[in-house]
Order: structure tokens, then sequence, then C-alpha cells
């Protein structure tokens, strides 16, 4: 593709400065031919509005999960296996691993601006693929075993700049973290509420992440999509459990 090919060229001529500015130049005229060859899709591509080209998307992307993994300050293994995977999932292997070196070799290297990337996406995608994000932002922190205080710091600041709402954000948290009331947290409910709320909001919820409502041909979406939904329908059903519910 060009905007590797023009990478690679960059790196020899002026380093990584270089690498960095054949990528962005690479990635318009990628996306220039890839619209009229009708090329494959890319993660998140069918969410997205419109003025966002997927190589954009990629690279932003990587850049919140490098944001991610040095939250901590130290990069995990496991962490990099999981990003890995998630890419090899969504693109292939010959495209993952073109991808993955450029994680490694450029974003890895440099300082990003959260803030600047977030306000990219923010108004070039739409909230529910925001809400995903967060979710496979999340996945990457807890990949290693758990997530530090200074990854859910950080993944506080990334939903700020995202604009994701309190109640989301503590529902998506609630997903990975096992807390009181966790399951009324996923469903954004209190545990004071009656059983006729907590059907409600089971029912609001279940219609949010339901799968259907995430049209693409993306099977990492889909993955997600179906976690979130798996998530909703547990809670519920430890609720129901819970106040004996029928």
């Amino acid at each position: 593709m060009i905007k590797w090919a023009a990478a690679f060229i960059g790196f020899f001529i002026r380093g990584v400065l270089g690498a960095v500015i054949g990528f962005f130049v690479g990635s318009v005229l990628d996306g220039l031919y890839s619209g009229k060859s009708g090329g494959g899709r890319s993660v998140f591509e069918d969410l997205t509005r419109s003025n966002v080209s997927p190589a954009d998307f990629e690279l932003h992307l990587l850049s919140l999960c490098s944001i991610v993994i040095k939250a901590d300050g130290s990069v995990s293994q496991r962490e990099l296996d999981y990003v890995r995977q998630y890419f090899l999932s969504t693109y292939g292997k010959e495209k993952a691993n073109a991808i993955f070196r450029t994680f490694n070799e450029v974003i890895k290297k440099r300082e990003v601006s959260a803030q600047r990337i977030c306000s990219y996406l923010n108004q070039r995608t739409r909230y529910e693929v925001r809400l995903q994000l967060l979710h496979f932002l999340f996945g990457i922190a807890q990949s290693d075993g758990r997530v530090s205080q200074a990854e859910l710091d950080k993944l506080t600041q990334l939903a700020g700049f995202l604009r994701i709402g309190s109640y989301d954000f503590s529902s998506i948290k609630a997903m990975f973290f096992k807390e009181a009331d966790q399951a009324y947290k996923i469903l954004e409910i209190e545990k004071s509420v009656s059983d006729e709320e907590v059907k409600k909001a089971y029912r609001k919820m279940a219609k949010k992440y339901h799968p259907d409502r995430v049209v693409t041909q993306d099977e990492a979406i889909k993955k997600g999509a179906e976690e979130k939904f798996k998530q909703v329908q547990k809670a519920y059903e430890t609720i129901q459990k819970e106040r004996g519910m029928g």
C-alpha cells in the first residue's frame, strides 16, 4: 500500500519524522485509490460518519492504544499482544503486521495529544463508535490481569475527551471491575429502584447494546457488541436471581 511505502521511504530520508510525514501523505493517496477500487473494510468504518478515511482512523486508534499501554509507565507484553490480536482478527495477518510495525517503530516512540486525537474523532464518528472504542481501550488495560489506577485515570480522561456520558462510562467500567452493585451499574440504575424500573432499564440497555444496532461486516466490531450485550444480559439475570423476579 502507498502509505507504508511512503513511510518507509520517508524514514530513510528524514528518519522518524520523515516516516510520519510519509505515512500521512501516503494515507491520502491510499484513500483516493481505495475509493476508486472499493478496497477492504476498516475497523469501525461502517459506523463513521464520512469525513474520516480508514487510514486516518487506524492511525488515531493506534495512538489511543499507545496512550493506554503507556499510562502506568511500563509497556506490558500482554497488552501489546492484545492489540496485535485485535488487528489480526480485524485485518488479517499481512495488513495487521504492517500496521503493528508502524505502531512499534513510529507511534510508540512519539508523544501524542490525547485531547487532539479525541477531538478529531468526536467530529467524525458517532457516539456508539466511541462507546465501542472505550470498551476496547478498557480491554487493553485489563489484558495484563488488572486495570491499574493510572490506567483508570487515563481512561477516565479519555472518556471525557471523547464526550462519553458519566452513566455510559460507569456502565462500561463495571464490565471490567468486580465491585459492589456491579450489575446495577452496568444497567445504569441504583440498587433501590423497583423491579419494574429494573426491567425498564434492561430493555433500554439491551436496545442500546444489541448487536443488530451495529450494522457492519467488521467481525471485531460485532464481537465487541456481542460481548457488551452479554454483559447486560448477565447483569439483568444476576438482579433477577437476587430479587427473585419472575
